[in-house]
């Protein structure tokens, strides 16, 4: 750990230079996120052998990944939520969210590293974890390990260069949906793949439930933890509408 601590500080800093270039609310999420990310830092070596702190810090370094602004970066931040899930399980091998946390932010160095053949290997690591937390609990972070698995599915390339399956993308998406249909993501991730496999019948039922659940998941899910997942919820949803209209050829309702 600490012979990857003193280059990841580095590459953070250089990318909270290049924080301040971004768009006004983009930059606002990516200083939170920073933010964040020191602030669990700190409560993880002030006390590392601490579950709670070690995936906490673990999933910050997962939320302030998508704010790298280049794959060294990415993968640097990456690999401390790596390391830190790592160290937590070999001390408690059935920790939910240190599996979970481990498979987010493998997934975010296997795309730092991509197109490679260490990219290639960290695809089934990745999927591997997230069949751990399956096991463990399908539920956690609103049936997350099955909301990425087929996520991983529906985007990875199918065989024999990667896992991609789009039998097994539906089985997960669905799954999510079912698990946790409140969440909004769940139902996003199922349209959106619905829309890329011509499935206009399913994609309008999925946003029924969309538009159902909206107003009571714009009352649960409150507060600045979650204004950069509306963010990009709301232009999603916008972005599957425009699309769905632009496919099938359908005139928007005013």
């Amino acid at each position: 750990m600490k012979r990857i601590l003193p280059t990841i500080l580095v590459a953070i800093m250089l990318l909270a230079v290049a924080v301040m270039a971004e768009s006004a609310a983009n930059r606002i999420f990516a200083e939170r996120a920073q933010k964040e990310f020191f602030q669990a830092q700190a409560q993880w070596q002030a006390a590392p052998d601490n579950a709670t702190n070690a995936w906490n810090f673990a999933r910050t370094a997962f939320d302030f990944c998508a704010y790298a602004t280049n794959a060294a970066q990415r993968g640097e931040i990456a690999r401390a939520g790596i390391a830190t899930c790592r160290r937590l399980l070999a001390s408690q091998p059935d920790s939910a969210a240190g599996h979970y946390y481990l498979a987010m932010n493998l997934g975010e160095l296997a795309d730092a590293e991509a197109p490679s053949l260490a990219a290639y290997r960290l695809v089934f690591e990745v999927e591997r974890e997230f069949k751990i937390v399956v096991g463990l609990d399908e539920r956690f972070d609103h049936a997350g390990p099955a909301r990425n698995l087929g996520e991983l599915y529906f985007q990875a390339p199918g065989w024999p260069f990667s896992v991609g399956s789009k039998h097994q993308a539906r089985e997960w998406l669905e799954r999510a949906a079912d698990l946790a249909p409140d969440y909004p993501g769940n139902q996003l991730n199922l349209a959106e793949a619905q829309l890329k496999w011509h499935e206009p019948e399913a994609f309008e039922t999925t946003m029924k439930n969309l538009d159902a659940l909206w107003p009571a998941a714009r009352t649960n899910f409150t507060g600045l933890a979650w204004e950069a997942d509306w963010a990009e919820w709301r232009e999603r949803r916008a972005a599957l509408r425009n699309a769905f209209n632009e496919k099938f050829k359908r005139v928007p309702q005013l």
